[in-house]
């Protein structure tokens, strides 16, 4: 027997109708990358990106066909997104920050058909113009008066578009499983892998989002995602902020520290979601033109493991609450968010921080579990360590144009993650599969040290690598790029480890470098780094 409700397809147009509906006046704010703050009202945003739509359909665009953005978190990105999603076309958000060569790779393997840009990355698309044939259109969004001269072909200014088009449209009306958004994965090894969204596990994703444990939007929250939107769908807020009737601030291309500030402050922000390094720039700038932060209540680190310092930095100084998320390109990516159990709220905030450094627990939707090399379960008591599987509707469970599913027999995708999961639930990564340091038949976290060693005050950032050794066959190496001015001390760093990590874990050497290369995605990128220390020999080692 089959219940008895309605039909009615998830598909991501009507989180847009439902804002123009019931939150028109709310409003999406835009440091535009031309310069000015520009202010739109959901109601006026649901209006172009109809518009969008009807620019796409008078040029051919049908359903499935895809349609890439490679832009910043504005307004005009979002009525993009929606234009695109609307009338079943599949938005693929480009990654600026990938080599020329992935750009290049993705946007043929993709057959994108039309690409939306911002004035920023006009030169980067010229440049590989020659290589992307299947192209057919370029959008540059932003008005006749900055219109650039280009040889991109057919290349129009956004407004313009939008200027001329008419906002009657049909949108949706196609099943819920229809593909909606591509994203590929940053691609440390081998080609970037294209993850297909559906329509279904977007709005899915939405309503996840929209839990209290995990963004908890409402109409009165306001929220900044500095996170972009090219990074797994800005983990969900561009969808999250019109389904709840939140105000979004979106931060263009200037995100240092001096302007996320200001945006944070001028418009009364209360939550605000980014990587690590994004919080240090922002921190940094704080402390030292002594500033306080009126709004926010909390903060999202995610995409990279967030350093105990930071959490304590926010706390102490700022009264601000960080809150970690862990996900992934395949899971779009809501995997755990770490929020401290009621249980927990007597506990000593020393004792709070060795919890709230792990990467907490998966909210309703989500499913994990911890196996060892043979598949085997492997038990949740805060020890055990294992390779870390996911399973939901929001997971991806294939890769476009791959060679078939890669889930395991019950269904589960594997992260490549090592990780544990304590008592309490709470899941703690303690390495890539690829980066975990094996020394003497026993595991040694490398991200666990990181984050202890970037908390030093001379440090600004800290990477951990296993180096050979005769005997142990790794022994961890810590690698230190140094606050301007500072001069290495090794012992001095040694020092701040003990008493943190086990003695065995303690790195056998310390060395300083000008710079750790980043990612992407702004992780650390252990596979060129590696590379860039494959002639280091311990001293240990002989």
């Amino acid at each position: 027997m089959l219940g008895l409700m309605q039909d009615w397809p998830l598909t991501v147009d009507r989180i847009l109708d439902h804002a123009k509906a019931w939150h028109p006046n709310r409003e999406v704010v835009t440091r535009s990358v031309e310069g000015p703050i520009v202010r739109v009202t959901y109601a006026e945003l649901h209006e172009r990106a109809r518009k969008v739509s009807n620019v796409l359909q008078a040029w051919g665009i049908q359903q499935g066909d895809r349609v890439a953005t490679l832009a910043w978190n504005t307004g005009n990105h979002m009525e993009a997104w929606y234009g695109i999603m609307g009338i079943g076309a599949v938005c693929h958000t480009l990654n600026p920050r990938l080599f020329p060569e992935q750009l290049v790779y993705i946007i043929n393997h993709a057959e994108d058909r039309v690409i939306f840009t911002d004035l920023t990355f006009v030169p980067l698309l010229e440049a590989i113009l020659p290589h992307i044939p299947k192209v057919e259109r370029f959008v540059i969004m932003t008005d006749a008066a900055h219109m650039p001269q280009t040889k991109l072909p057919n290349a129009e200014a956004y407004e313009s578009l939008i200027d001329q088009a008419s906002a009657d449209v049909k949108w949706g009306d196609f099943d819920e499983q229809t593909a909606c958004g591509l994203c590929y994965t940053s691609g440390t090894t081998g080609n970037p892998k294209g993850v297909l969204y559906s329509h279904r596990s977007n709005f899915l994703h939405t309503l996840m989002g929209l839990q209290a444990t995990v963004l908890g939007a409402t109409p009165g929250d306001v929220i900044l995602p500095v996170v972009p939107m090219f990074h797994a769908n800005a983990w969900g807020i561009a969808f999250a902020g019109p389904a709840a009737g939140t105000k979004l601030v979106m931060p263009g291309a200037k995100m240092d520290g001096a302007s996320i500030y200001e945006l944070l402050e001028t418009e009364g922000v209360t939550f605000s979601a980014a990587v690590p390094t994004v919080w240090q720039g922002l921190l940094q700038h704080m402390r030292e033109n002594n500033l306080k932060l009126s709004t926010v209540k909390r903060v999202m680190i995610g995409g990279a493991a967030t350093p105990e310092s930071l959490i304590r930095i926010f706390n102490d100084e700022f009264n601000v609450e960080v809150v970690q998320g862990w996900g992934m390109t395949e899971t779009s990516p809501i995997g755990t968010v770490s929020n401290i159990l009621p249980e927990m709220k007597s506990w000593s905030f020393d004792d709070q921080v060795k919890q709230r450094i792990k990467q907490g627990m998966p909210p309703l939707g989500v499913e994990l579990k911890l196996v060892d090399e043979a598949g085997a379960d492997l038990p949740h008591d805060g020890a055990t360590f294992g390779r870390l599987m996911i399973k939901g509707p929001t997971i991806s469970r294939a890769y476009f144009k791959g060679d078939g599913s890669v889930l395991d027999e019950d269904g589960y995708f594997d992260t490549g993650d090592v990780a544990t999961i304590d008592d309490y639930g709470f899941m703690h990564i303690t390495d890539r599969a690829k980066d975990v340091i094996k020394s003497g038949g026993e595991w040694i976290s490398s991200i666990e040290i990181e984050n202890i060693a970037v908390g030093h005050d001379k440090v600004e950032l800290a990477a951990v690598i296993g180096a050979a050794h005769p005997k142990w066959d790794e022994r961890p190496l810590l690698i230190v790029k140094l606050k301007e001015g500072e001069v290495l001390d090794k012992q001095e760093h040694l020092d701040f480890l003990v008493g943190k990590i086990a003695k065995w874990w303690m790195p056998d050497d310390v060395v300083a470098v000008d710079e750790i290369p980043l990612g992407a995605t702004g992780k650390i990128d252990k596979k060129l780094l590696r590379e860039r220390m494959k002639d280091y020999r311990l001293p240990s080692a002989g």
